[in-house]
């Protein structure tokens, strides 16, 4: 195999620095060679060989090669361990896990005391899991065992960092491949379903090639209907292959084919990495698979159907290089992949983090940022899963575990599936937690029945479960998924210890799904309308909506543990009833009561309530008697904060004032800010004074605005705002006439062109630095002129206006030097106008 001419070197790595990063294209054999030839190393000392895979499927048929390698039977010296089944014995010298039994390993023993190397098998996969179990083994060596040897293993990674990370260790590098491999580029047309398109490539690959085909596809549901339309052309022998399926048929998609039979395998990202598909020659790729999606906006996770990476489709394609020289056709173009991501997007950017940092406070790291993950987790997902914690009382108010807490941790379920099957071992409804647990960590157990889907009830589904259990499968059933959810509810009653005669009550159904998504406990809002469903608020504020027809509409209560996230109302996809009396019976530390003064739109008045709330939810409302006036007058301004100022009663006075004193603020910030913005964010400050005793918007027109912008000012600056920006300017024709702030950037003065007469410049206010724009108007007090320049007018403009307007009004004095001449506010001046 190509890998073996890099083991020398990866064994003295190994001696010398404790440590390393193996790169080996798809096909090299790292997966089953290293760890035997690791098993001779003198510094193994009795100890064992731990290698993580990142898939149950690959952790089987790995361990079951190296086991056929040595001629032995699994469990001797090679066994493995996934959740519910082990093949190991004290002979085993090498074990194959999966990462959640990994890192229940580390918790119960952090020093892998009995373990001399754990190897990272495919860790360019970048799981949450595989990237908290190398920070967690890097700690230990750190502190407890500096001779635990750590070996990363990848086709695809790039090993700079990881190597960094782990303390510069070395990067051994297996070059070659073992066969080589052609790439076809097959682009799908826009107008070509997904599944139509791969059928195509398939006719052509067995028309152009020989050997088996291994076929990429974004999830089961488009491996069935691509096996529909494919039919089963002669000679071939169409086999899906995903993690779902009995084990049965997984083998029988992995074994030799038949002579003279092709196998057409249809899988998913199960088939990437790891395992060896017997018989493959060629490799068509959809590019695209189906990856859980976290929103911590929403707090819910869902599936996404992306486009795959680079390195993604180079393991894809080395599948075909793994017997002979082999085909890999790709269902996009080359310009499509010039825009393909290089990398995998790391698990730990995309999920829900509730679990990674329950495992974390077990582990006692108070600060998940403070331990060498390759990339550290997102405040904003760490936040949302430090939240949901707290509500399900694992953590304490100030982030300490509790004992709670703790023994969710050691449950390995979901911190919401942990806290719900330990609140039912209280109410000895144990048996319903573990079947809710495994049907709410499988898939759906039913079978779409329409375009809406099954019905999002529970109870169909514990039936299903029920029969399952008892070797019953009933029609419309997923039968591998129902088969496996009975034997995980199973194994999770032994784990909790429930008793074998206990019966499930399944009218408890909605009350233990409430212990595990509280934030999910919904109130109906309506009833439905024709064609949609019932409309819920879930008690984390968003809204969510029942299929059309759903038995649940009724129910003034749900609990929904799953939705799709989707719109603005989630549609829910699995729900039961929440009886109302569960609030106060089991959940009364959650619910609060609160008085709400708030002003309420449809009457315009301020409504005063005592509320009783869950969260978002309102379950009881009574009018509040004698709310203070004070809690009254700031509903109001919350008010005007959502109606704006344009409700307040502006008169002439207030606005002026306003203006006079935005002038003053632009020549010196020191002046109070009075913007919309700075009004209503300060609006407890100068207008709540006002408000008291007022009920309602109406009252506000008996405000005195102008006073209560005047409260801003000290009497210092009242007396300033006079001097500064007046109300009012003496012309020479001794009129005082106002001034229009209306633009406070240029406030204008409105005064008739002969009582300007003997005023040679412009007036300037505001500390000498603005100037009034001055409005010369007609003796009919229409406008003739607008400046800012009154000595420029004077010897040009004024000439032209006299001309024009001297022939309409002739009684009217018209002076040769009208910046001498005496103002007035007649028709001529009299013999003693002016001179005082």
């Amino acid at each position: 195999m190509p890998v073996d001419s890099a083991v020398p070197r990866l064994l003295e790595a190994l001696r010398e620095h404790g440590g390393a990063v193996l790169t080996a294209a798809p096909g090299a054999g790292k997966t089953t060679r290293v760890p035997l030839r690791l098993l001779g190393e003198p510094w193994l000392d009795g100890r064992r060989i731990l290698m993580l895979e990142p898939r149950r499927m690959a952790a089987r048929s790995a361990a079951a090669y190296m086991a056929s390698l040595l001629g032995e039977r699994l469990g001797r010296t090679v066994g493995y361990r996934i959740r519910m089944e082990s093949r190991v014995s004290p002979d085993t010298r090498i074990e194959v896990v999966t990462e959640g039994v990994l890192t229940r390993m580390l918790q119960s023993d952090p020093s892998l005391e009995g373990y001399g190397v754990v190897i990272f098998d495919e860790f360019h996969e970048r799981s949450l899991h595989a990237d908290l179990g190398l920070a967690l083994c890097l700690e230990a060596k750190q502190v407890l065992r500096d001779d635990l040897r750590l070996l990363v293993m990848s086709a695809t990674l790039d090993s700079g960092p990881v190597a960094e990370l782990m303390g510069g260790v070395p990067v051994v590098a297996s070059e070659g491949r073992q066969y080589p491999v052609e790439t076809r580029y097959m682009p799908k047309p826009a107008d070509v379903p997904l599944e139509e398109h791969v059928v195509r490539a398939i006719r052509r690959a067995l028309a152009e090639e020989t050997g088996g085909l291994l076929v990429f596809l974004p999830g089961e549901r488009e491996i069935r209907r691509t096996a529909a339309l494919l039919g089963a052309p002669e000679g071939t022998a169409v086999l899906p292959l995903y993690g779902a399926l009995p084990q049965q048929e997984q083998d029988r998609a992995l074994a030799d084919p038949e002579p003279g039979i092709r196998k057409i395998v249809l899988a998913t990202t199960i088939a990437e990495t790891s395992l060896t598909v017997s018989g493959i020659r060629v490799v068509i790729d959809s590019g695209l698979k189906r990856v859980p999606k976290f929103s911590p906006r929403t707090g819910m996770t869902r599936l996404a159907t992306t486009p795959v990476s680079l390195d993604s489709a180079e393991q894809r394609r080395g599948r075909a290089g793994r017997l002979e020289p082999g085909v890999c056709y790709r269902l996009w173009s080359e310009e499509q992949e010039r825009a393909m991501p290089k990398a995998i997007v790391p698990e730990m950017l995309e999920a829900d983090l509730a679990p990674l940092l329950l495992e974390l406070d077990a582990w006692g790291a108070s600060d998940p940022r403070a331990l060498p993950f390759l990339d550290p987790p997102p405040e904003a997902a760490l936040a949302q899963a430090a939240e949901l914690l707290e509500q399900l009382g694992a953590r304490n108010a100030d982030g300490k575990l509790t004992p709670h807490g703790r023994r969710m941790a050691e449950t390995g379920l979901h911190p919401r599936l942990a806290h719900m099957a330990i609140k039912a071992l209280e109410l000895g409804q144990g048996a319903l937690a573990c079947e809710l647990a495994a049907l709410l960590e499988e898939r759906d157990v039913l079978l779409n029945q329409g375009p809406e889907g099954p019905d999002v009830q529970v109870q169909p589904r514990l039936q299903t479960l029920r029969a399952a259990a008892a070797g019953r499968i009933p029609s419309g059933v997923h039968e591998s998924a129902a088969r496996r959810a009975a034997a995980e509810a199973a194994h999770l009653k032994r784990q909790f210890g429930v008793p074998e005669h206990e019966r499930p009550d399944d009218r408890f159904a909605g009350l233990l799904l409430g212990f595990a998504y509280p934030d999910r406990i919904g109130m109906r809002r309506n009833s439905g309308t024709p064609g949609s469903g019932a409309a819920f608020t879930l008690a984390v504020g968003r809204g969510a909506a029942l299929p059309a027809g759903s038995p649940l509409a009724s129910e003034p209560f749900i609990v929904a543990a799953e939705l799709d996230d989707a719109g603005a109302d989630s549609r829910i996809r699995l729900a039961a009833p929440f009886d109302a009396s569960w609030f106060e019976a089991h959940f009364a530390d959650k619910v609060r009561e609160e008085k709400s003064v708030a002003w309420d739109r449809q009457s315009g008045t301020v409504r005063a309530r005592r509320l009783v709330r869950f969260g978002a939810l309102v379950l009881k409302e009574t009018a509040l008697d004698k709310p203070e006036p004070e809690e009254i007058a700031k509903a109001l301004l919350d008010a005007l904060r959502a109606e704006g100022l344009d409700r307040l009663p502006w008169t002439k006075q207030a606005r002026q004032l306003r203006g006079r004193l935005a002038a003053l603020h632009r020549l010196d910030p020191s002046w109070p800010d009075v913007s919309d913005e700075a009004l209503l964010a300060s609006l407890e400050e100068w207008l709540l004074p006002y408000v008291i005793g007022m009920k309602s918007l109406d009252d506000l027109k008996r405000l005195d605005l102008a006073a209560a912008l005047e409260l801003m000012l000290d009497w210092n600056r009242r007396r300033e705002l006079d001097e500064e920006a007046p109300t009012h300017y003496r012309v020479p024709s001794g009129s005082r006439i106002a001034i229009d702030y209306s633009d406070p950037s240029a406030p204008v003065l409105a005064a008739r062109l002969q009582e300007l007469f003997g005023m040679s410049r412009t007036p300037v206010i505001g500390y000498g630095r603005l100037s009034l724009t001055l409005h010369i108007l007609s003796p009919a007090m229409r406008p003739v002129q607008v400046t800012q320049d009154l000595e420029g007018f004077w010897k040009n403009g004024y000439f032209e206006v006299k001309k024009e307007l001297k022939g309409r009004y002739p009684k009217h004095y018209w002076p040769d030097d009208p910046a001498t001449a005496t103002a007035t506010s007649r028709v001529r001046p009299q013999p003693r106008e002016g001179r005082e």
